[in-house]
């Protein structure tokens, strides 16, 4: 009990004397004058205060465009059904995941890929990768699932 209370109280120490540090400002930097003659000295005094946000000049580049993308999967087989999925990626990132076949050939497989569907989405999202939890209960479904989505993300990224 002793050691646990030491230890909080040495964290709680420690946690507000990194909150109230308070790092100084850098100098202003000299920016370069004239240079006279052969001797490579500089003529006039340096400036000693920073320029003043009038005198910057303001930001002028845009950014870059992003592009958006799509990618359709492979149909990948398995025992209860087909699945095959598109992506839509913009900048890199995936942004949305459509799954075009799911197994319904049965009323089962139909309730076990409504309910996975949504899921499958969300972690892939999530993880932006074909690197994704299988969902319980639809496993052949997830699996499938991946290598589609993978194969999708490569004709996306093509």
């Amino acid at each position: 009990m002793r050691r646990s209370l030491a230890a909080v109280a040495g964290t709680v120490a420690g946690l507000a004397a990194l909150l109230s540090y308070k790092s100084g400002t850098l100098p202003a930097r000299p920016t370069a004058s004239t240079a006279t003659g052969d001797s490579g000295t500089l003529a006039g005094p340096a400036p000693t205060t920073a320029p003043t946000p009038s005198t910057i000049a303001p930001r002028t580049t845009t950014p870059p465009a992003t592009t958006t993308r799509t990618g359709t999967g492979p149909d990948v087989p398995n025992r209860y059904g087909d699945v095959q999925v598109r992506v839509t990626m913009s900048g890199g990132r995936l942004v949305d995941v459509t799954a075009l076949v799911l197994p319904t050939d049965r009323a089962r497989s139909a309730q076990i890929s409504e309910q996975a569907a949504p899921i499958l989405r969300s972690e892939a999202l999530r993880a932006q990768s074909a690197n994704i939890d299988i969902v319980s209960g639809a496993t052949y479904t997830s699996e499938s699932y991946a290598r589609s989505l993978q194969g999708a993300i490569d004709a996306a990224r093509a």
